[in-house]
């Protein structure tokens, strides 16, 4: 069975090589500091939505953050804008894009 990822950890970890401050992760995250040092001391682990301004704050995406080893995804800037962009979409404008893209698809493959 494969090791799951422990996440505070790797949130300390990221921190730590960037020489940060729970207070400048919070600061970089756009969350409070109180957030940050809660999941420390209740060990409670960040949600997804929160992960990700976290992982917005180091500059990374989910997919590096979870990434392991040679695993790591490396992203043009293009593409990067464009996790970038969904990143801050709601549900539903996240399902709008998604069938946008799948119609594009779909109509270049008919051209």
């Amino acid at each position: 069975m494969q090791d799951v990822k422990d996440v505070l950890q790797e949130i300390t970890k990221l921190r730590l090589e960037r020489g940060w401050s729970e207070y400048e992760l919070a600061k970089n995250a756009g969350l409070s500091q109180s957030t940050i040092s809660t999941w420390y001391r209740k060990g409670q682990v960040p949600t997804i939505q929160t992960l990700e301004k976290v992982c917005r704050g180091f500059g990374i995406t989910l997919s590096q953050f979870f990434a392991e080893g040679d695993d790591a995804i490396f992203l043009t800037q293009a593409q990067k804008e464009m996790l970038d962009n969904w990143s801050v979409l709601n549900p539903k404008q996240r399902e709008l894009v998604t069938e946008l893209l799948k119609n594009m698809t779909a109509a270049s493959f008919a051209i």
